[in-house]
């Protein structure tokens, strides 16, 4: 059947059905929708929304504008769910909105680029584009771009004139910060270093259409700063969907939130209290809102152009700011005269009026520097022209100013008046702008837009334009010869009209009413402002309106060097964008004259002090209304402390400038006190500027930016900073004189009055009464002045001065950037000084850093001003420094002055040379009695201190005794006796005072002290009970052979104090004190004795074993307990070790190091005086000093006395790894050959007890029948293998020959013999024979049924030894070994004192009458160990409680460890022990104990290495990846590559964790650690030959940099780098997620090991970023 033809009729009726059906469905859309039904991208079928389960806080509106129903939204393909609140959006987005991921690709591995395609859904508001381009980068290391832009067209881009210059830097691969989502597309911005999100897109979709694009991101806290310019009524952003519009709009600043001047798409987040902080920055110019939410999300809304993300990443909000300066342009230094006092008002009336303000402030000589004029000076308010009948000698009133120092300023608006001039004359600006096309044109390209201004009707030049730029520099130059000036003040550049859009009004189009309005004030794009088809040269106005005032700085800045040429001037821009503040300040508006005006003003400076333009300040007294005297008066006080500091009225008002309110009003004296305060400081406030522009630090800073730890800070804003260090805290209330005010965590004191504050982070009432505002220096300050003058002309010319405020270590820093304060880029070019200012140990340094400007006025530091000074000084001097030669003088008494009751040193008339390097020092009268602590128990009461006859106090001062002993509470002596090598001296107990307070530990009231003069760098120092026999350390030290008779030839004085008696060491070639027991507080009882001395300062170094945060100690009242303990490493918990060792600097540089040869349970108690006490619990004092003088002859004149480092066999330089838990042999047969296929370096291999059968020493578990022949097969193939001893012995076994042997020699610990003739016996690891242990059960229930009795060798018998290495050398026989590892030797036990807990004897030997700060102090000293009655005998047949050797248990026994594999194996080996003393290094290295996974251990095991470096112990390291807890992989990796660079390189962990050695990751871990290991075996002769230097010079192998760089005092406190040797700088990364170090480059020639490439940071100082 062929087809049907239809008829020419059929095909008619057909065309129009067709016709009609469409017509039909537009109407039917258009009827749903209420608008246009724009088909062509949305979907064919029904689209159903996906509406997601989420909190109401984090739904994302997607009806912005006005009328929102059920209907609307649903049309829109979004989700309805209307709440009980209407700021909370009802209709959100669904989740099949937004754009996918087409495609990806990275160029390199700092660049992301990605197609994107629309999903196909409802739109908002029609012309959504389909195809985007996305494009992300890693700029550098702390600035990532991302860029959504149209694929197909070229859209509008900011024009940015100082970002278009940059270049990328890139050392971060993107996907280390930039992670994308492909589904709906999606970006989430971590933080590299620790994965934290920050910016989260995939909360919701991205919309992109040609005239609204959206993005919203979650942020990952509350605090959030910035967007502008608003009035922000709180400087700490409100998240309760709050939404700010921005657009550039001539506004009044009355606190709504309509949008202002300029135009800030920029924000600031504080992440937490750690001050990580970040910024975001979307470079547009295009009308936008910003809505805040409670998620907190951030959402933008922006009505054109691209999206062109800057994420900028800080470790503060400092840096943030600094890095978002660095990207938009860091701010210009002002000229210094802009930085004086100015007044202005509009409508003065005429010149006269002007004069006479000028003349009656002059007359109250008020500082005051620029007077301006307003709009009132031009003829009929035309630009370039001036009003010849009342302002008839403006053309002379520059230099009437100049005569007396001052300056003028005037204005400028944009607005060019079409009218003629008077008389009907030609404006021949008006002419020459028309005949350069300079105008911006109405839509048609051509016709210039006409709009209404001051003068009527005007045109706008149009300074995107060339010809526009050219006819403005023409036009102000021309000006400029005709009425001389200063500087420019730039005002109504939003672009403002008073017509809304043009005198022909707007057309109706998109552009002029887009889909989409902003909440902008009026909600009409050209309200108040031009037509937004409006044409110029950058685009069209509705793109680049924000950028007026930008562009018409960057012309003005053209025209003011035109004109000024090499002087700097000033810019002063109402309108401004990002980047303004490199060529302009800027104030805040066109406030009002009230007490809301005055306390938002904070909030405002704030904010432009993140936005890049520190010269920021208010209207002072408010512009429009009358100002109150009250009023008036606080903003002039608070006004002082504005960076721009202007008093400015409007037309009609009462005059408000200070002489108007009479000059004897408290308000003038007022303004005088603080604008001479003010001009005090203008040399800190300039060089706080210098800093600005060189770094971008900010000028006014907010509280939060100096103290973001402290959360209390993060909402202030009725109080700010200059910089670091003054803190201003204003009244901003009426009829009030008192202010809540936050007082941060620093040292204070107030600046009138210079007492320091007594409280800190608390907030408290401050009395301010009418005349005053709240000042206070922080402590830490070095504040530069100059004696003020009535302007800064002459104040220029006047002495300059410091105010040092002390912190609590008695150091300050500050410095000083000086030039002619005139002429530009002196920066550039070099013409300035520069000086860093220090304080140090009563050192004050004046270093000059530059020296290029010549001080033509003969500058001189005149006075100086500490405060905090806590006694008057005895003397002070000064030492000129010039060129490698120092000239000394000593100051005139007469110039020294000292406030006792404020504690502030006042040194008057000492003439230094500005341009000269200075060190000032003053030497303090001693100060009085510090508190030593009488009561160290706890629960200390008034009557107990009392009691033992001492001074209670309470102090609040944190953690300071407030039980101390009165100042000659101790002994004294009678006669000393002298000698060549020493001195003798009897001391008695100074009787009026009671006993020390400690029952069952009776005083010794006569003591005998003798001091021997050992050698040159070498005294010894003894007290003890000459009546009865006390227990000493039998630990045997090398003294030298002869004293040191020849006291020329020794380097130190001793001298004895009586009353309370002391001992005095002196450093001959310094006058340092480095000993001074001459304090109260001595006491030596039978269990407890006590000493203090003062020490040379707050650098100390040393004790252990324990954990220490920090390599230096801190001395602020920290207490550290020493006994040997099987206890891991946690803070201040006492570990296996006990090395009452400690180092000193002394201020000079100088070092010495003291031994307490004792070793009885003990502590040391640091204090800031500074000062030490130790407390132990028996024997006697038997002190040992070394005097260096360099850290590194320190520790080898203490490892001459007690025995160089063993130098362990090459091979146990190899990389080692270890295992608690392995099952049989046959897991480390596997491990062994694939470290071996992987190519890795490894040496040594361990057992663990897990070898041995139930963990008996000696015996070899069935599971591990095969390791003699694994270890033979191992050590045939060049490895080596070590194997684990305890102690403790089992004996409840049938036959046990190590224990059966031992009863026969009678080797095991027992009671003396008149408690009991039995083995004290304990539990360890050891089972019971024939049991299957439940390890569900609770450790002491396992204990207590299956761990066996265990007896504990004596070591310190001889036959002890012998039978030790007989059982050693048996198990030779059955499995080879090359070095021994023996463990749990603190002795540990798993029962405390002896199976039972019943301990024998005296309890308080248990629980002595005073008790260290133990770890389970409250259990007595026998928790985990024997009991301390248990007897033990010493080589020579000396019979000794365990309580006085149970620190040394683990030294007794290493030795006979030692002697016994030398003597089996005939080679040298390696012996590792955990319990150590001084002299243990003689024979085994040592690892830091069963140490837990996680980062902190990471840096904590470099202090515990430099630690055993002073301890005479080189071969040591810690656990690799950790012994407790699972291992992660970078932690575990990172750890790998730092433990690649310990002496004794281990990776061990313990049973019940996962893996961790290197073939049991990946394959990229297992490359890392074979690079690493590799370069430690190409070093590894250099290692060796350490090791070598240490066992015969003992010299420290892993070395502090302070040893090397003793003179950097920088050196001094770093603890997360270290060297080998001399030469091997080692930077670790030590945290997560990092890949850039801030590490320290000493002051040495470095080389890059990688590389071999000179470092860029070469011989200096300096704090480098590593990658």
């Amino acid at each position: 059947m062929g087809r049907r033809r239809f008829s020419g009729l059929e095909l008619t009726l057909m065309v129009m059905f067709a016709l009609m059906s469409v017509a039909a469905i537009a109407l039917l859309v258009l009827f749903v929708t209420g608008e246009p039904g724009v088909l062509k991208d949305e979907t064919t079928g029904v689209f159903v929304p996906q509406c997601p389960a989420i909190p109401v806080a984090e739904r994302v509106d997607c009806f912005p504008d006005a009328g929102a129903s059920k209907l609307q939204c649903e049309t829109r393909g979004c989700c309805w769910s209307p709440l009980d609140e209407r700021n909370v959006p009802w209709c959100f987005f669904s989740t099949n909105h937004g754009y996918t991921v087409e495609s990806v690709e990275q160029p390199n591995p700092y660049v992301m680029n990605a197609q994107l395609r629309r999903m196909a859904s409802p739109s908002l508001f029609g012309g959504d584009i389909d195809e985007l381009s996305f494009h992300a980068e890693m700029q550098s290391n702390n600035r990532l771009r991302f860029k959504i832009f149209d694929a197909q067209r070229k859209r509008f881009e900011v024009p940015h004139e100082h970002i278009s210059s940059l270049t990328s830097d890139p050392s971060s691969p993107i996907s280390n910060t930039l992670e994308m989502t492909h589904k709906p597309f999606g970006l989430t911005v971590r933080r590299k270093e620790n994965k934290k999100v920050l910016f989260d897109t995939t909360m919701a979709p991205l919309v992109f259409a040609d005239q609204y694009l959206q993005l919203s991101a979650r942020l990952p806290s509350h605090n959030i700063y910035g967007l502008g310019e608003h009035v922000h009524q709180r400087y700490l952003h409100d998240t309760n969907w709050r939404t700010w519009p921005i657009f550039t709009r001539d506004g009044f600043p009355n606190g709504g939130t309509h949008n202002l001047y300029g135009h800030y798409p920029f924000f600031l987040c504080l992440e937490e209290e750690s001050g990580k902080s970040f910024g975001v920055f979307l470079m547009n110019s295009n009308a936008m809102d910003v809505t805040l939410q409670p998620a907190p999300a951030v959402t933008y809304r922006t009505i054109g152009g691209v999206l062109d993300f800057y994420i900028l990443f800080g470790d503060t909000p400092e840096q943030v700011v600094q890095e978002f300066l660095e990207l938009v342009g860091r701010p210009v230094i002002p000229p210094y005269w802009s930085l004086g006092f100015q007044l202005s008002r509009w409508d003065y009336g005429n010149l006269t009026e002007v004069k006479d303000t000028v003349e009656r402030n002059r007359a109250v000589s008020l500082p005051y520097d620029i007077q301006y004029t307003d709009i009132d000076y031009m003829e009929d308010k035309k630009d370039f022209t001036y009003d010849k009948v009342n302002f008839n000698e403006l053309p002379q009133f520059a230099d009437y100013l100049h005569a007396k120092g001052q300056r003028y300023i005037l204005i400028l608006d944009p607005a060019i008046a079409i009218s003629k001039r008077v008389g009907n004359t030609p404006y021949e600006s008006y002419d020459r702008g028309t005949e350069k096309n300079a105008w911006i044109t109405e839509s048609d390209g051509k016709t210039p837009l006409v709009g209404e201004v001051w003068p009527g009707e005007t045109v706008f030049p149009d300074y995107t334009s060339q010809s526009c730029i050219d006819w403005w520099v023409d036009e102000y130059v021309r000006f400029s010869k005709e009425i001389k000036h200063d500087a420019l003040w730039i005002d109504m550049n939003e672009v403002a009209s008073f017509q809304k859009g043009s005198i022909k009004g707007c057309a109706d189009n998109d552009l002029n009413y887009p889909p989409f309005t902003p909440k902008i004030l009026d909600g009409v794009m050209y309200s108040k402002t031009l037509c937004m088809d409006a044409k110029q040269a950058w685009g069209n106005h509705y793109d680049v309106h924000s950028l007026y005032g930008y562009s018409m700085v960057l012309a003005t800045e053209k025209a003011l060097q035109s004109v000024f040429g090499g002087n700097r001037t000033l810019m002063l821009t109402r309108s401004s964008f990002p980047g303004v503040g490199k060529y302009s300040g800027h104030w805040l508006g066109d406030n009002g004259a009230n007490w809301n005006d005055i306390k938002w003003a904070i909030p405002g400076m704030l904010e432009f002090g993140l936005f890049g333009i520190p010269y920021i300040g208010a209207d002072i007294c408010g512009f429009f209304d009358d100002s109150t005297e009250e009023l008036c008066r606080r903003w002039m006080q608070v006004g002082a402390f504005y960076p721009f500091s202007r008093n400015h009225n409007a037309q009609g008002y009462k005059p408000q400038d200070p002489a108007a309110y009479g000059a004897d009003s408290t308000l003038v004296k007022s303004s005088i006190h603080y604008l001479r305060i003010r001009y005090t400081l203008l040399p800190y406030l300039y060089t706080l500027f210098y800093k600005a522009h060189t770094t971008g630090e900010t000028v006014v800073r907010p509280v939060m930016h100096e103290f973001y730890s402290d959360s209390a800070t993060w909402t202030v804003d009725q109080q700010f900073l200059w910089g670091k260090y003054l803190l201003i805290t204003p009244v901003l209330h009426p009829g009030v004189d008192t202010v809540q005010a936050y007082i941060p965590d620093a040292v204070w004191y107030d600046y009138d009055t210079m007492e320091q504050v007594a409280v800190r982070k608390t907030i408290v009432d401050m009395h301010l009464p009418a005349d005053k505002l709240g000042l206070h220096i922080r402590g830490g300050a070095i504040l530069p002045t100059q004696r003020p003058d009535v302007t800064t002309t002459y104040s220029r010319r006047h002495p300059m001065g410091l105010i040092v405020a002390l912190d609590d270590n008695s150091q300050a820093a500050g410095e000083l950037f000086w030039d002619d304060g005139d002429s530009r880029d002196t920066v550039k070019t070099g013409n300035f000084i520069h000086y860093n200012f220090s304080v140090v140990n009563g050192v004050l340094t004046m270093q000059v850093t530059h020296d290029g400007y010549g001080n033509p006025d003969v500058l001189r530091f005149e006075d100086i001003t500490v405060m905090g000074v806590p006694q008057p000084p005895i003397s002070v001097s000064v030492s000129h420094v010039s060129g490698g030669t120092t000239a000394n003088s000593t100051v005139p008494t007469a110039n020294i002055q000292y406030d006792e009751a404020k504690k502030v040193m006042f040194l008057k008339n000492l003439s230094l040379a500005l341009g000269g390097s200075y060190l000032v020092k003053w030497e303090l009268q001693a100060a009085g009695n510090p508190r030593f602590d009488c009561h160290p128990e706890e629960l200390a009461d008034e009557a107990k201190c009392k009691a033992r006859g001492c001074i209670w106090e309470p102090s609040a001062v944190e953690r300071a005794p407030w039980c101390f002993y009165p100042k000659d509470y101790g002994y004294t002596f009678t006669p000393v006796e002298n000698t060549p090598s020493g001195m003798t001296v009897d001391i008695t107990r100074n009787g009026k005072y009671r006993s020390s307070g400690r029952p069952g530990s009776p005083d010794i009231d006569k003591l005998r002290v003798q001091i021997w003069y050992l050698s040159s760098d070498m005294l010894r120092f003894k007290i003890w009970d000459p009546a009865t026999a006390r227990y000493e350390v039998p630990v045997p030290l090398s003294l030298p052979p002869t004293p040191e008779t020849d006291e020329n030839k020794r380097l130190y004085k001793v001298e004895v104090t009586n009353n309370p008696f002391g001992i005095q060491v002196t450093r001959k070639s310094t006058g340092t004190k480095i000993w001074d027991s001459s304090v109260p507080g001595f006491t030596f009882s039978d269990l407890f004795i006590q000493v203090s001395t003062r020490l040379s300062s707050e650098y100390v170094y040393g004790f252990g074993e324990t954990e220490h945060p920090t390599y230096k100690h801190d001395l602020n009242y920290h207490t550290w307990g020493m006994f040997a303990k099987d206890q891991p490493p946690g803070y201040k918990m006492n570990c296996y070790g006990v090395h009452p060792f400690y180092m000193g600097l002394e201020n000079t540089a100088d070092a010495h190091g003291v031994l307490l040869l004792n070793s009885n349970a003990m502590d040391v108690s640091f204090q800031p005086t500074p000062a030490i006490t130790y407390r132990t619990l028996g024997g006697i004092l038997d002190f040992f000093m070394v005097l260096g003088p360099t850290p590194e002859m320190v520790v080898q004149e203490y490892t001459a006395l007690i025995g160089r480092p063993v130098l362990p066999a090459y091979w146990s330089l190899g990389f080692q790894l270890c295992r608690y838990g392995y099952a049989n042999d046959t897991e480390i047969a596997d491990l062994y050959k694939d470290m071996r296929a992987a190519g890795i370096p490894y040496d040594v291999q361990y057992g663990d007890i897990d070898y041995m059968e139930r963990q008996l020493d000696f015996v070899l578990n069935p599971k591990f029948d095969g390791l003699p022949a694994l270890v033979d097969k191992m050590r045939g193939e060049g490895m080596r293998f070590i194997f684990i001893l305890d102690p403790a012995i089992s004996g409840n076994e049938t036959t046990y020959p190590a224990f059966d042997r031992g009863i026969a020699d009678d080797v095991f610990i027992k009671w003396p013999a008149e408690l009991s003739d039995g083995i004290v016996w304990g539990k360890v690891w050891p089972d019971y024979p024939n049991v299957t242990v439940n390890t569900s059960l609770d450790w002491d229930t396992e204990v207590e049924l299956y761990r066996a009795y265990a007896a504990f060798p004596d070591f310190f018998r001889a036959r002890t030894a012998v039978w030790w290495q007989r059982e050693i050398q048996d198990f030779y026989n059955k499995l080879k070994f090359d070095g021994i590892w023996i463990d749990m030797n603190e002795p540990a036990s798993f029962v405390h004192g002896t199976v039972g807990g019943k301990c024998l004897g005296n309890p308080l030997l248990e629980n002595p009458p005073y008790m260290p700060p133990l770890e389970s102090k409250h259990l007595g000293l026998n928790h985990k160990t024997l009991c301390m009655n248990s007897e033990q005998i010493l080589s020579d047949g000396t019979k000794v409680r365990h309580y006085d050797v149970h620190n040394i248990y683990g030294w007794s026994h290493t030795e006979p460890t030692y002697n016994a594999l030398l003597s089996v194996t005939g080679k040298r080996g390696i012996v590792v022990t955990r319990s150590t003393y001084p002299t243990s290094g003689k024979w085994a290295g040592h690892w830091l104990g069963d140490n837990y996974s996680s980062w902190d251990q990471l840096f904590k095991s470099i202090i515990g290495m430099m630690e055993f470096s002073l301890f005479g112990i080189s071969y040591t390291g810690a656990d690799i990846c950790g012994f407790f807890n699972a291992a992660e992989y970078e932690m575990c990796l990172r750890w790998m590559q730092l433990g690649a660079f310990y002496p004794y390189s281990r990776n061990h962990n313990g049973k019940g964790n996962e893996r961790q050695d290197p073939v049991s990751w990946n394959q990229t871990f297992s490359d890392a650690s074979r690079e690493v290991l590799n370069i430690r075996y190409t070093l590894l002769p250099y290692l060796y030959t350490l090791m070598y230097e240490a066992h015969v010079d003992g010299s420290t192998v892993v070395r502090p940099l302070l040893h090397e760089f003793v003179n950097d005092k920088a050196t001094w406190d770093i603890y997360k780098q270290f060297l080998w040797g001399p030469a091997l700088l080692i930077t670790p990364a030590l945290d997560p997620g990092v890949t850039v170090v801030h590490g320290y480059v000493p002051d040495a020639r470095w080389y890059d090991f990688h590389t071999q490439a000179d470092s860029p940071f070469v011989r200096r100082r300096h704090r480098a970023k590593h990658h």
